[in-house]
């Protein structure tokens, strides 16, 4: 690295798998920006979510912890994380996206000076009550990126020049129901669905997935693409404005996703509890200063983005955990996770990534029995056997917290998003 930046700017999509990225080899050209992007960039091949949705993935993304640590029984952050960190720092910090599993109402607030996660309680009853009629009305689930970008740009701007800042935006555009705006709603589809008609499509592949014909499935992947296609441009639209504010050569800058999505590939759709690579292989793009170009094939985790910004920042971090600007070894290992849903909640499963290979395994908290799946060799299976072990240690059992205060508006877009509490 040939410059020290002084700001340091997260970009996540919500969904976002990597080999949906025409810059990393799929046959529609659906990343325009980001291709271009990577060009003056780090660019990570083989990048991987620390677990495959959201309430585990995002709290590993902002503390550099593994779920299991980061986050407690009820899913409310349970660790620092790294806005907390760089606030302590002397950074301005700022937040904003929409995402309710990650909002205040889980904790996620804590160390951002500026939070803003689109949810309308603790304003004005009347007035968040008319923002709700009209989000039903016009069948708003999200902050779309256009929205993102304009809010944490006003915040950027508010800022006194001579403080560094941190800033997180978190965008839900690729996030189903598929609903690409206007001219992207055919882009890549034959017809245009409605809202309401997007929305039912989506949940029905998510609860009934064994419905849906290959024609539904190519039209959920057409909308899907459309979506990344709009978000591209919106990243681009905030880079634009970034470089005309003479800040892009200041940041370091990182883009990323929680996790990917699926579309039957291994019977379901959407991104359940499983750590199959249609949902934890993500994009992962490190821009410095001066705009380096490298390509980087070695696995690394979501895990290591918060020890980048770190050693950015000048903050010590744990042995284990290494900076993507750092030489990476080449036999690298990375681990992920996901609890189980639903009846099987006291399942934990487990997997690793290495050059070499995979493998997968289930353990049953209750009776404390370990299952494995697909293993490449016996190797990564003592390893992982061996990272298990190690993690059932550390597990967070701390009681639920009080979720009341927003559980009605909470409820209402996990709902829309095909959530189910």
């Amino acid at each position: 690295m040939t410059a020290s930046p002084r700001n340091i700017i997260l970009l996540s999509a919500d969904a976002l798998r990597a080999d949906h990225l025409s810059c990393y080899g799929y046959h529609r050209e659906t990343s325009p920006v980001l291709d271009e992007f990577a060009e003056e960039s780090i660019r990570f091949t083989n990048a991987y979510s620390a677990s495959s949705h959201t309430r585990e993935a995002v709290p590993a993304l902002l503390t550099g912890e593994y779920p299991d640590v980061a986050i407690n029984d009820s899913y409310r952050l349970a660790t620092e994380t790294i806005a907390s960190q760089l606030s302590e720092a002397g950074f301005a910090t700022g937040g904003f996206h929409s995402n309710p599993f990650v909002s205040r109402a889980y904790g996620f607030d804590q160390g951002f000076d500026t939070f803003d996660d689109d949810l309308h309680f603790g304003q004005h009853k009347l007035v968040a009550l008319a923002q709700r009629a009209l989000d039903k009305l016009r069948n708003r689930h999200y902050a779309r990126a256009e929205e993102i970008n304009e809010r944490s740009l006003s915040w950027i701007d508010s800022l006194d020049s001579d403080d560094p800042f941190f800033l997180w935006n978190h965008y839900m555009d690729t996030h189903g129901p598929y609903e690409p705006p206007g001219e992207y709603a055919t882009l890549y589809a034959d017809k245009k669905l409605s809202g309401r008609d997007a929305q039912s499509l989506y949940q029905r592949a998510i609860d009934k997935p064994e419905s849906i014909t290959e024609e539904e499935r190519q039209l959920l992947i057409d909308l899907y693409d459309a979506e990344i296609r709009y978000n591209d441009e919106h990243i681009g639209e905030f880079l634009n404005e970034l470089r005309s504010r003479d800040l892009l050569e200041d940041s370091l800058l990182v883009v990323t996703a929680d996790h990917g999505d699926a579309f039957g590939e291994h019977g379901y759709y959407e991104h359940p509890r499983y750590l199959h690579d249609e949902i934890t292989h993500i994009p992962l793009f490190v821009r410095e200063p001066d705009g380096a170009d490298r390509t980087v094939e070695t696995p690394v985790s979501t895990l290591d983005i918060v020890s980048t910004f770190k050693r950015i920042a000048g903050l010590d971090i744990d042995s284990e955990r290494v900076s993507l600007l750092d030489q990476l070894d080449a036999d690298r290992t990375v681990f992920l996770q996901a609890r189980g849903e639903d009846e099987h909640s006291h399942i934990r499963r487990y997997a690793l990534r290495t050059q070499e290979g995979s493998c997968f395994c289930e353990r049953d908290r209750e009776s404390g029995s370990i299952e494995f799946g697909a293993c490449s060799n016996r190797s990564l299976r003592e390893d992982l056997e061996a990272h298990v072990t190690e993690r059932v240690q550390l597990e967070s059992d701390e009681e639920e917290g009080d979720e009341d205060e927003v559980d009605e508006e909470i409820e209402r877009r996990l709902s829309a998003l095909g959530y189910k509490e």
